[in-house]
């Protein structure tokens, strides 16, 4: 009875230590994304590609631009990338946004089509 109750404990004991153990892990290593969506400047097709590509910087996994709703979609880490630094590669672009205007050099060089109403 002895030797049944040791091999119980031992046996109790394992087990607790396993779950304990396969409960613990690294957080600091998951990747953690965040999506916004933001007003961008724009009119066509053409708009679209030049906002999508400025806007896919490191750390940025998505970018996504309507043309109907004017709105872009960004999915990132925020540990690498702040999205006033996408914007403002987006506005370098020569399109505006929310929070940064494109130069006004730069959105003169733009094709006829792609010069949208700015507002003042």
């Amino acid at each position: 009875m002895k030797t049944f109750k040791l091999i119980a404990i031992a046996l109790f004991t394992v087990t607790l230590s396993v779950n304990s153990f396969a409960q613990t892990h690294d957080h600091s290593k998951m990747i953690t994304t965040k999506t916004d969506s933001i007003k961008v400047s724009g009119n066509c097709d053409m708009c679209k590609a030049r906002i999508e590509k400025a806007a896919k910087i490191d750390g940025v996994s998505k970018a996504e631009w309507n043309d109907e709703t004017k709105m872009i979609t960004l999915v990132y880490d925020p540990a690498k990338v702040k999205t006033d630094d996408i914007l403002k590669k987006i506005a370098a672009a020569g399109h505006d946004t929310e929070k940064f205007k494109a130069d006004d050099k730069v959105y003169a060089k733009l094709p006829g089509c792609c010069q949208y109403d700015r507002s003042k």
